[in-house]
């Protein structure tokens, strides 16, 4: 699919040398010389009559020559002709014919000479015609009337013109008349018709003659033709004749052919060599006749051998008299042949074998002029000498003639002169000048000097060195300044003085010198050769399939020599691009966008420089899916079956891989396609089977690689005949609703399936094993009957049959039904559970009796619930859930169990109603597990060898806490474990101390809780002890503690080490292996608010500061609240928290005016006056210890208004001082759900007291705060 072309202009300079090497030797216009004709009229000269006649003489000489011309054969005096004037220093002449005068009285042979003192030259003999286009002669036409599939013969006869006009058939409306095989044109303009058609009838054939040279037209009076057909023919003849005539036109019979043109067995037919042969046969015949050529004892001419005209016509170009010989036609149909040989022969008019050339000579030396011309018949030679025979022409003792050469000899200055060869036969002459002039002239060089040759590597490299001189001088090349002649097979030395080097290489670059001596003298010229890289193509354009309305790319990348600039032209199928906006040109691409069926073709880059070209092509193919199919076609009718036919369209570059037939039924279902079968994409045919009582139409779906067609247009329609059903409803099914019905279903047939009008269906029905005798009906179009009054599930036997007006279809088969089903009566017994571990237990029932299942047995359903956890006795919102087993099962599995909790479960039957009684509840306990991890772990109060830990209990414990366990390792500044020591901790312990730890010192902890089955999950957790009794600067994140919703938690903790950390929060669920999510914390908070979490999901936590590496909290687990819709509750609305809101209210009023009443009795005047002349308190001045303001010094008196009241004046917040806390997002930090998801929360502050009890990690929020918090 690629092809590549490279152009070089080094090539092209080679041809255009090649042709300098052979012209005549020119000499330079300063110098004398004798006249040559550079310019003249064409021998056969038609020129329009309406417009001036130009007749063209032009030619060169030293000194410039004088021009003259005859008309005829004698003498044109132009003087004595106003019309006639030539041309100032030219001899063309211009006959002025639109100012009165007529062309006719100018023609005539007009032969012109140019001529000085040197010689006189003449043209050709030059044929001044006028074109004619005359008017057709008026003629009356008589209408041709013609039989059904006879042969007929339009004659056109056009008026004979000058030049022979182009004909053509057109009719009325200038449209042109269709042509075929049947119906063509003939060479001289007839139209020429095999076998008529009735279509042919019409009255507008018309002959059109155009000649060119006047540009008009000519038409003929139209010509009317009638055909009859057979049946119009027998039923004219019927009506003229009696009815005891016997006569009757004959149907239309096939004809073996005849030939119309050319008539006979033989003929002759001569053509002149270098012209076209046109043979032609047209022949009669029905069905129409095929034509065949063959060449006898030879072979048509390859490559110059061309049918036209439906192959009727044989064209054979640039004929030479290898072509002679015996050509036969052969027409051929079904009934026969015939044939015509036609006897070609070749003659030709002169040609030149050896034309004369100028000859340049000095005096004394000998030269010849040939002049050599074939033909056929062979033409003969003669000579002129300045335009006159050389046999009365004056003598010159240097000449000799002899035959088609003249030899010169000791030549003079006098035997300058220009010689006329005319080589001539019955076909035409050709007519050469060539002078001969005796000069003596140095050498001249007319190369200019130190030209510059520019060639690509690897091409040949021509040096021009022209010259001129008297005697012919001698031409030598030099490489460099000082270099050596050059000789040898690396160079070429041409005549004319070039010097070529085959294959340039770089080390050919250069200066060379030519040298030109004769014996009146020497000269010198320097030219310079630069050699540059070749033009390349590195990514030439690939073949490319694409999707119509698609996008595509071409490629054409270049490597060229960095001294030259390359230009890149795109052609499509070797023209220009489309004027497109879609086509766009990129500096290495064409991009060509929306692509549509007219871009398919062949892209060429060409890449030009001012030295080579190349260029490269691919080929586009736009594939799209196929256009629809047409001409559908019904044949071979039939009761179930019929053909149909169909002509593809278009592929699209794209096979056709299958037809999809689809049928309309327009009698049930009009307007509904549906499929009817498909076929390979190579058949045309199908037979399709039919159903009774359908009117079909078919369409056809042509399907390739790139999708389907659009339908075709609908075959026309077909309506077959009524029948009985073939076929009953299917799906039949019988099923009770009810307990006292049965309902019998069905698949309606379709229309199509009907077979005739009328469908009805037979529904029968008897209950099974029961000797009964079937119940039937018959109901409409319908898919449904009810049987009422039936047992309760008992087995019917249940057939429908499908009846039409015509009869019933074939008996149908019989199926199973059940009438309905009501509730089971009886619960399973015995129920026995088996507890495995304490997660999983087995359940056991016993089956209960089939028939007290009154249904379809569908499986058991186990219904269980927790009631209570056997290590806490907490409330609990009671959930039961439920396990089905499929079919007739007698055991489960009860999974996801919690351990050591006591539950209750009931077992019940399920059929297609629903559900039986439940079995007895069922208790069982599930044993001991082992718990979750310890709620949390604090490390606090660290001294030099000494550190406090304290810990929660797990939230699940699983069983009876037996004890803790404790292990504890250092950690070397290389984050290096050393030595693991374990410790047992009773179970009702929630603190210890460690002692004898070594000082500044870091330990990672690990705790987890025990039951009597085992260990539970671990928690762990890092802390350091202090040097000298200095708190550490080892930074440590610790009480994380959390507070959690049903679907987010309260994150908090406490970080003592450097400022501004930034913390971040890792969590996932508990107990999984997925990675940790992390949600980064906004500024220096010590709290985070998770969201989105899962209901009823433990999860586990950590807190980590950024930029510590692999500084990080111990885990904490919890656990979100169950998803409940009571949780869906508008607090702001609740009787409770508006009481509890007003409570508080009263209460800081109450704190406010006894702190009112208790500043006035202080009696102090001097800040009462400040107090007036500082209304803002926020500017007072403040104590450094206590934060308290001046003179305000009654400690005790304000403690409660210490915390939580006021901000620091440098707007700080201390992490005990902080308002930021659950409140603001709806729960406390010690806010707690219920079971039933109610909240439970502190919303009042503790009385602000030193602690009494451990340490606080955080406090409750003021009620100022708790205040601002939920209004």
């Amino acid at each position: 699919m690629m092809k590549k072309m490279s152009i070089s202009t080094s090539k092209t300079s080679l041809v255009l040398f090649l042709c300098q090497i052979i012209s005549a030797l020119d000499v330079p216009l300063d110098l004398s010389q004798p006249p040559t004709i550079t310019q003249q009229s064409p021998k056969d000269y038609i020129v329009d009559p309406r417009e001036n006649i130009v007749i063209q003489c032009e030619a060169k000489g030293k000194p410039p020559p004088s021009f003259s011309w005859t008309r005829n054969g004698t003498h044109f005096d132009i003087d004595k002709d106003a019309q006639v004037t030539m041309k100032p220093n030219s001899g063309t002449l211009v006959i002025n014919i639109m100012n009165g005068g007529k062309a006719e009285a100018y023609e005539g042979v007009y032969q012109c000479t140019a001529r000085n003192e040197r010689g006189a030259a003449i043209s050709n003999n030059i044929v001044i015609r006028p074109s004619r286009s005359p008017l057709w002669t008026k003629e009356k036409l008589e209408p041709n009337h013609v039989r059904e599939g006879d042969s007929l013969v339009l004659h056109c006869r056009p008026p004979v013109g000058l030049p022979p006009p182009i004909i053509f058939w057109m009719d009325n409306a200038f449209q042109r008349l269709p042509q075929s095989e049947r119906v063509s044109q003939g060479l001289n303009g007839d139209l020429y018709f095999s076998n008529v058609q009735p279509e042919d009838t019409r009255e507008d054939y018309i002959c059109y003659a155009r000649f060119n040279h006047t540009q008009t037209i000519q038409q003929k009076q139209p010509i009317s033709v009638k055909v009859f057909s057979m049946d119009s023919l027998n039923d004219t003849i019927a009506a003229n004749l009696s009815d005891t005539d016997i006569y009757g036109a004959k149907p239309v019979t096939e004809r073996q052919p005849v030939l119309l043109t050319p008539t006979g067995s033989t003929s002759t037919k001569v053509e002149l060599r270098g012209n076209v042969l046109l043979l032609e046969c047209i022949a009669a015949g029905l069905p129409t006749p095929v034509i065949r050529w063959i060449k006898e004892g030879g072979e048509l001419p390859a490559n110059r051998t061309f049918f036209e005209n439906f192959k009727k016509t044989l064209k054979i170009i640039d004929v030479s008299e290898a072509d002679s010989g015996n050509y036969k036609c052969i027409a051929r149909n079904a009934l026969g042949s015939v044939h015509h040989v036609i006897s070609v022969t070749v003659k030709a008019a002169p040609y030149w074998i050896t034309a004369p050339r100028n000859l340049v000579l000095s005096p004394g030396e000998d030269g010849t002029l040939i002049c050599r011309a074939n033909g056929n018949p062979k033409p003969s030679i003669s000579w002129l000498a300045n335009g006159v025979p050389i046999a009365i022409a004056p003598e010159d003792p240097s000449r000799k003639v002899d035959g088609d050469t003249i030899i010169f000899s000791h030549v003079q200055e006098r035997s300058s002169a220009v010689y006329q060869c005319n080589a001539s036969n019955e076909y035409g002459y050709l007519l050469a000048n060539a002078f001969v002039n005796v000069l003596a002239e140095p050498p001249r060089i007319l190369t200019p000097a130190n030209k510059l040759y520019q060639v690509i590597a690897d091409s040949p490299a021509l040096l021009d060195c022209a010259y001129f001189g008297s005697p012919k001088p001698e031409i030598e090349w030099f490489k460099g300044v000082k270099g050596s002649i050059l000789r040898g097979n690396e160079y070429v030395f041409h005549d004319n003085g070039t010097l070529e080097i085959p294959v340039a290489q770089k080390n050919n670059a250069g200066t060379y010198t030519c040298v030109a001596r004769n014996e009146l003298g020497k000269i010198q010229n320097e030219v310079q050769l630069e050699i540059k890289d070749p033009t390349m193509i590195i990514k030439q354009p690939e073949y490319k399939v694409i999707q119509r309305y698609g996008q595509v790319s071409f490629e054409c990348i270049i490597k060229h020599d960095s001294t030259l600039l390359p230009t890149v032209t795109w052609l499509k199928d070797n023209d220009e691009l489309p004027d497109d906006e879609r086509f766009l040109v990129g500096k290495d691409n064409l991009t060509i966008m929306n692509v549509t069926d007219k871009d398919d073709g062949t892209y060429t880059c060409i890449v030009n420089t001012t030295l080579d070209s190349v260029s490269a092509s691919a080929v586009l193919t736009v594939v799209a899916r196929p256009n629809p199919p047409f001409d559908l076609e019904l044949t071979g009718q039939l009761e179930r079956s019929i053909d149909l036919s169909w002509i593809p369209g278009d592929e699209n570059n794209s096979p056709i891989t299958s037809f999809v037939i689809e049928f309309e039924d327009a009698l049930h279902e009009p307007g509904v396609w549906r499929y009817q079968t498909e076929v390979p994409g190579s058949q045309t045919t199908a037979q399709l089977k039919l159903s009774p009582y359908v009117n079909y139409s078919f369409r056809v779906i042509a399907v390739n690689r790139i999708g389907r067609s659009q339908p075709s247009e609908p075959s026309e329609q077909y309506l077959t005949k009524s029948a009985s059903p073939d076929e009953n409803p299917a799906n039949v099914q019988g099923i009770g609703s009810e307990p006292d019905n049965l309902v019998i279903t069905w698949e309606p047939l379709k229309g199509f399936q009907s077979n005739g009008p009328g469908l009805q269906y037979k529904v029968s029905w008897r209950q099974k094993d029961v000797d009964d005798e079937w119940t039937s009906v018959i109901v409409a179009n319908v898919s449904k009957y009810i049987v009422s009054g039936t047992p309760t599930f008992v087995p019917y036997e249940v057939k429908v049959q499908a009846l039409n007006d015509l009869g019933y279809a074939p008996e149908p088969s019989e199926v199973i039904g059940h009438s309905g089903e009501d509730l089971p009566m009886v619960a399973p017994g015995n129920v026995q559970v088996h507890v495995i571990n304490s997660t999983l237990a087995k359940v056991h029932w016993d089956p209960v009796p089939l028939k007290s299942v009154r249904g379809h047995l569908q499986g058991y359903k186990i219904y269980y619930w927790k009631v209570q956890s056997l290590s806490r006795r907490s409330r609990r919102h009671i959930e039961k859930k439920i396990l089905t087993f499929r079919g007739n099962k007698t055991f489960g599995m009860l999974p996801g169990l919690e351990p050591y909790s006591s539950y209750k479960l009931n077992v019940r039957v399920v059929n297609g109603k629903g559900e039986g009684p439940a079995s007895p509840d069922k208790v069982f306990k599930t044993p001991e597990g082992v718990p979750s991890s310890p709620s949390f772990l604090k490390i606090t109060n660290p001294t030099l060898d000494s550190l406090t830990l304290e810990w929660g209990s797990p939230t699940h414990p699983n069983g009876v806490l037996t004890s803790y366990t404790l292990k504890f390792q250092p950690i070397n500044n290389t984050h290096e474990l050393g030595p693991l020591v374990e410790i047992r901790i009773p179970a009702n312990e929630s603190s210890l101390i460690l002692k004898n730890l070594n000082y500044s010192t870091r330990y990672k902890f690990y705790f987890n809780a025990q039951t009597s089955v085992g260990s539970g999950s671990q928690i762990t957790e890092e802390a350091v002890t202090i040097m000298d009794e200095v708190q550490p600067l080892y930074p440590r994140i610790r009480n994380v503690t959390t507070a959690a919703a049903e679907t987010y938690a309260n994150i908090s903790w406490e970080y003592e080490g450097p400022d501004h950390a930034n913390f971040y929060v890792e969590y996932g669920v508990a107990g999984s292996k997925e990675d940790w999510k992390k949600e980064i914390v906004n500024g220096s908070r010590s709290f985070f608010v998770l969201k989105g979490l899962t209901p009823g999901t433990a999860y586990k936590v950590r807190v980590g500061a950024e930029g510590l590496s692999g500084f990080r909290s111990s885990e904490d687990v919890f656990e979100t609240g169950p998803a409940m819709a009571s949780r869906q509750v508008d607090i702001a609305t609740q009787g409770w928290f508006i009481g509890l809101m007003c409570a508080v209210a009263l209460l800081i009023l109450i704190l406010l005016i006894v702190c009112f009443i208790r500043r006035n009795k202080g009696g102090k005047y001097p800040v009462k006056e400040k107090e007036d002349a500082h209304a803002d308190p926020e500017i007072q001045p403040m104590k450094e210890d206590d934060g308290t303001f001046g003179e305000y010094s009654d400690a005790e008196d304000h403690k409660p208004l210490k915390k939580g009241s006021r901000t620091p004046s440098d707007r700080t917040v201390k992490k005990e001082d902080s308002d930021d806390s659950l409140v603001d997002y709806g729960e406390g930090v010690n806010g707690q759900f219920n079971e039933d998801g109610s909240f439970i929360g502190q919303y009042s502050g503790k009385k602000e007291k030193e602690p009494a009890e451990g340490n606080e990690s955080s406090e409750a929020p003021s009620p100022v705060n708790a205040m601002n918090s939920f209004v």
